[in-house]
């Protein structure tokens, strides 16, 4: 089976040095801390890790959480309060969409990537409101990157603060690995990072990083990091050792690209829609969700793993097969599932 639906984007789940960190931590520290970051759920590697990720996103401070989800979650809820507003991409993730919910703001919400739909949206909010506009840094299901060249000033304009989210693209875009916003060299513009773990960091956990009296404010103010236990010896230590090798090992990231660009270029060639995508992250459109699920059904039998996405994870119509890139993926595999790809695409219907 060849595995395209992972977001393992960096193959560091089975690095032994990875391996090896968790197993130390478990037997150093046990498997769990059973209880909160404010009780007793504070270790000196949750620490280490937090101060480590500041450095690596060019900010000053770091939290982390027991989820990607709970960082979004609590992050938003947190900072966004009765009278501001937060603004979101219509396909920013289900964890920013929740934050927002949960927060006592009001939401708004621009056409994906389009920058004119944003302007129209804070052009009509107050001008002495708060305003908090969230965005994913690599869309999860469409694969393309948020112009945040464009996104930037114009949110400076209206004076709206900026989230951007790097679950996808931190480990890889930007010349260290820090994600897009150091792949447009606007660490210091964007006022808070996010990412998760659970891709290229090979855990599980997520963390949120900027200015260091707003993370403090977080830290003291985030009912999901004070009301969850935190993260486990072993996911902290994992995410630790991956960390270090996402910044001593770029030819990882350099081989992810080389083996994304292969795919970027072989599935439209077969015929593929495969939309906007400009990353290791590249969808099939197929529109109808039975025929989405027929093909995703005879591409496992023939021998590649992907995933299907129906609604709520698209919008309705928009169903997709996720195929995702690693670097651990040889070119010889690569070339096997597009061979795989054409003639399933093929019986199926689909192409």
């Amino acid at each position: 089976m060849i595995m395209l639906g992972s977001n393992n984007y960096l193959g560091l789940t089975a690095d032994p040095r990875v391996k090896e960190a968790a197993i130390r931590a478990t037997e150093k520290y046990g498997t769990g801390c059973t209880g909160s970051r404010f009780l007793n759920g504070t270790l000196d590697i949750h620490i280490e890790l937090e101060e480590k990720l500041a450095k690596f996103v060019h900010k000053e401070d770091c939290i982390c959480f027991s989820t990607g989800y709970q960082t979004n979650l609590g992050s938003i809820s947190a900072l966004v309060q009765k009278g501001d507003y937060v603004v979101t991409d219509k396909l920013d993730h289900a964890s920013i969409i929740d934050g927002a919910f949960l927060s006592r703001g009001a939401m708004k919400r621009f056409v994906h990537n389009d920058m004119d739909s944003l302007q129209q949206v804070l052009a009509s909010l107050p001008a002495d409101a708060g305003k908090l506009v969230v965005v994913d840094g690599l869309f999860s299901m469409q694969g393309d990157i948020a112009p945040l060249p464009e996104l930037v000033p114009l949110c400076k304009r209206y004076g709206a603060r900026i989230m951007v989210d790097e679950a996808h693209s931190a480990g890889v875009m930007g010349p260290t690995g820090a994600g897009v916003t150091e792949h447009f060299s606007l660490s210091e513009e964007v006022d808070l990072v996010m990412g998760t773990f659970s891709k290229s960091f090979a855990s599980l956990g997520g963390f949120i990083a900027g200015e260091r009296k707003v993370i403090t404010f977080i830290r003291h103010n985030a009912r999901s990091l004070i009301f969850s236990a935190s993260m486990t010896p072993a996911s902290v230590a994992s995410a630790l050792a991956a960390l270090e090798i996402i910044i001593a090992e770029p030819q990882r990231r350099e081989q992810l690209w080389r083996n994304t660009r292969m795919m970027l270029d072989g599935l439209p060639k077969l015929g593929f829609d495969i939309g906007t995508s400009e990353s290791p992250v590249i969808p099939l459109h197929i529109g109808d969700d039975m025929k989405t699920l027929f093909f995703w059904k005879e591409l496992h039998h023939a021998g590649v793993f992907v995933n299907p996405v129906l609604p709520p994870g698209v919008p309705p119509a928009r169903c997709l097969i996720r195929t995702s890139c690693m670097a651990t993926h040889t070119e010889k595999e690569l070339h096997r599932a597009l061979e795989i790809f054409q003639k399933v695409g093929v019986e199926t219907g689909v192409l």
